[in-house]
């Protein structure tokens, strides 16, 4: 495993951390909102996750995983990337891409961590930054 996809799994781990965190808060508000527990087990923590990862994409250009690991999502002419890519991105890593990427993982690999399927698909790369 390169440095690049070492610092991008540690970002997102540090990210899944600070998104649990968020959810546990807020899960007994839910609890006490709705009966239904498929809606704060599934759904609260995944709309929390992708929201928060959103909401930083756009207002900073990095979550905070990615800062503390200084990397950075660009599009592929190296600027920011739209909120469209930032979702599409979002959507796919988390439902496809990982099928994806087993099938055929020497592929990913020889962008040396900067792609992954669900860069590719959103037409975005992750490039260090200082």
């Amino acid at each position: 495993m390169n440095e690049l996809t070492k610092k991008r799994t540690k970002a997102l781990l540090i990210d899944t951390a600070i998104s649990t965190a968020v959810s546990f808060a807020i899960e007994p508000l839910l609890k006490r909102k709705t009966k239904n527990s498929f809606i704060y087990t599934v759904v609260s923590p995944t709309v929390i996750f992708w929201g928060l990862e959103y909401a930083q994409m756009r207002l900073k250009g990095q979550t905070v995983g990615h800062k503390m690991m200084g990397i950075e999502v660009q599009n592929e002419a190296g600027g920011e990337p739209t909120p469209e890519q930032i979702l599409e991105r979002i959507v796919h890593r988390d439902t496809v891409g990982p099928f994806v990427y087993l099938k055929d993982r020497a592929h990913y690999d020889a962008y040396e961590g900067e792609k992954f399927p669900h860069d590719l698909y959103s037409y975005t790369v992750v490039k260090e930054v200082n």
